[in-house]
């Protein structure tokens, strides 16, 4: 089951771009990613005051970097 709009709380603001997605069709996944990376929000979450929304597939590792 994909989640789609998944809230992520970090600690700084700017873009961060998908390093690793296991679900991508590269790895023989179903593709679901995050079209290479996601801008943060300023909304507070998980005791962070920027937050970023993320869909996570199924069954996979998803991993972010923040752009510079």
């Amino acid at each position: 089951m994909v989640r789609y709009s998944y809230r992520l709380g970090v600690t700084k603001p700017g873009f961060y771009r998908e390093i690793i997605n296991t679900d991508a069709e590269t790895y023989g996944g179903s593709n679901v990613g995050n079209l290479g990376g996601v801008q943060t929000e300023d909304v507070p979450w998980m005791g962070h005051e920027h937050s970023i929304l993320i869909n996570l597939p199924p069954l996979a590792t998803v991993a972010f970097k923040l752009d510079r």
